[in-house]
């Protein structure tokens, strides 16, 4: 168990330095041309997309933040607390807090603009980099399938994939985030689920 949660905590640590080395090559302009590519391909235009394909993702991305993602994540704390017990219904929740937090704070140190390749199709009211979108649906959902039972850790583990996957997508196409803002926001996220996962195992007896 020690190994298992010491190589959680590095995985970790390398994913934060990552993340923060990302920030910097970003507001050095050195993503800025694969971000360009990846938006101009992916972005929604009204009048030309399915305005059906935009109320969609527009839905992808409205649980991913705002009142909807802490009220996800108040209904998977309470469910991680009856299968798995409270410390790991508070690693889930602190975990969310912390990651969003650190979010905010990366946001404001990097201070990097939101595309403005269309007029956005949802609403954002801070910088880019980190996505705290990508960061919350990393966090949650992978701390979701580490945490729930064996017998749906595949259905969990599959489910986060799509989450992360359908929520990053949604916020690029919406044109408020560039690729590497997702990328970063994602490592993020991740990275404090490692650390949530190894808390909840240091509490555990070992066997």
């Amino acid at each position: 168990m020690p190994n298992k949660i010491n190589r959680f905590l590095i995985a970790a640590a390398i994913l934060l330095a990552a993340v923060i080395l990302l920030g910097f090559a970003v507001v050095a302009g050195w993503t800025q041309a694969i971000d360009l590519r990846i938006s101009t391909d992916l972005v929604l235009h009204v009048g030309k997309s399915d305005p059906a394909f935009i109320a969609f993702m527009q839905g992808a991305s409205w649980i991913g933040g705002g009142a909807a993602r802490w009220v996800i994540v108040i209904g998977l704390t309470a469910l991680v607390w009856r299968l798995c017990g409270q410390r790991c219904a508070v690693a889930l929740a602190g975990a969310s807090l912390l990651s969003n937090l650190v979010s905010s704070l990366l946001k404001m140190a990097f201070g990097v603009a939101r595309p403005d390749l269309i007029p956005h199709l949802d609403h954002q009211t801070s910088f880019s980099y980190p996505s705290g979108h990508a960061t919350s649906a990393a966090v949650v959902y992978l701390m979701l399938a580490w945490l729930v039972p064996p017998r749906w850790r595949r259905a969990a583990w599959s489910l986060a994939g799509v989450m992360i996957v359908l929520n990053g997508t949604s916020r690029m196409m919406l044109g408020v985030h560039w690729a590497s803002d997702i990328v970063g926001g994602t490592m993020l996220g991740t990275a404090f689920a490692l650390l949530g996962a190894a808390w909840v195992r240091r509490g555990r007896p070992a066997t």
